[in-house]
């Protein structure tokens, strides 16, 4: 494997410096990620990523191995960066793969480990080619890929797998030869809402009067919501909300992807990006949704509740966060994949893609 600092392997050196492999983000200061990564959503960012390997959720023994691409420039400096991960499974990602498993598995061939670029665990559209404040961002973007697939060639893998990339970046990814899919998940978008009231008045009569019947179930069963920050919560009530969380996941009959661990620490370093909205009846925590904050927008990722009550979910993890954005003047809310059951809530079709390099032609 190489080491931090090394090129990657099969690699020449950039025209302009060379290209590392990080075996942790830690590997790069945060000041320098972070240009290069930009600060429009938390999830490509320092703080982020690296709580994700101390707390051991991505990690080599969970089968998520870092080796971010670092491009420097002659005099070192860090012109661009690709997150990167060689991943023993297709778990934690969102976009299936596992039709090319199987093929690769009933022709007696190793799929795995494979390469992947995207955010552990995170189904969110956002850069991939990390070149925030460099002189030629598309040189750059192009210096990444090409040290990208010289890896991929070097070490005789299987496939590369770009996940929830921009639109802007599909066009590269094809001229390179990779496959790309298409998506949908459902947005909220602000249209300027001067209240959630306002909001609701652009529904039809049916859709305005069960979006009120269910708020108003949530509140007749004594139900109220508290918002509060990463950094506002203590160690005691971190604990208590976890739990809604990994019920979610133990009720499917699956482990949570992420660890109590993981929570405390983005809610130290990033604690004005986290926030929850917790359900209580009087002063008992009854459920909670978890949000990530954005410059400009608002991302559900993860609800939990240590009961049955009508229409809380629905309440929790989309009128309270499309009141939130109508709030705090943020112009677009994504709660998540899947759901077809969020459109008559205000939310809309929007396309998402991934792009994938599949090495042997066969498949």
């Amino acid at each position: 494997m190489t080491r931090a600092g090394e090129r990657a392997p099969g690699e020449k050196p950039a025209q302009h410096g060379r290209v590392r492999v990080l075996q942790s983000v830690s590997d790069v200061d945060a000041t320098t990620w972070n240009r290069l990564a930009g600060t429009s959503q938390p999830f490509l960012r320092h703080e982020f990523l690296l709580a994700m390997e101390e707390s051991g959720c991505a990690v080599a023994h969970t089968g998520w191995q870092t080796r971010h691409l670092v491009l420097e420039d002659a005099d070192g400096r860090a012109q661009g960066a690709l997150p990167l991960y060689l991943k023993g499974h297709s778990r934690g990602e969102f976009v299936f793969d596992f039709a090319w498993a199987n093929a690769y598995g009933q022709h007696g061939l190793k799929y795995y480990p494979k390469l992947l670029t995207a955010v552990p665990f995170t189904p969110v559209c956002g850069a991939r080619f990390l070149t925030g404040g460099a002189a030629d961002p598309a040189a750059t973007s192009r210096g990444l890929l090409q040290a990208v697939m010289g890896t991929l060639r070097a070490q005789d893998l299987s496939s590369w797998h770009v996940l929830f990339p921009p639109a802007s970046d599909l066009d590269a990814l094809r001229e390179s030869g990779l496959i790309v899919r298409r998506d949908c998940q459902f947005h909220w978008f602000n249209q300027g809402y001067e209240s959630f009231d306002a909001f609701l008045a652009t529904f039809t009569a049916e859709k305005r009067k069960k979006a009120k019947r269910e708020r108003r179930r949530v509140a007749e069963a004594g139900i109220e919501f508290q918002t509060l920050m990463g950094g506002e919560i203590d160690a005691a009530l971190w604990t208590r909300l976890y739990a809604f969380y990994a019920d979610t996941f133990h009720r499917h009959g699956h482990e949570p992807y992420l660890n109590l661990s993981f929570f405390k620490q983005i809610g130290r370093t990033l604690p004005d990006r986290l926030m929850l909205k917790v359900a209580r009846i009087g002063t008992e925590p009854i459920a909670v949704a978890i949000f990530f904050v954005g410059e400009d927008a608002l991302y559900g990722r993860y609800w939990g509740a240590g009961g049955n009550y009508h229409s809380l979910h629905f309440e929790t993890c989309y009128y309270q966060g499309i009141e939130y954005c109508i709030e705090h003047g943020l112009t677009r809310f994504e709660p998540g994949t899947q759901g077809e059951h969020k459109v008559p809530r205000g939310f809309v079709p929007s396309l998402t893609y991934s792009a994938h390099a599949i090495v042997d032609p066969r498949f």
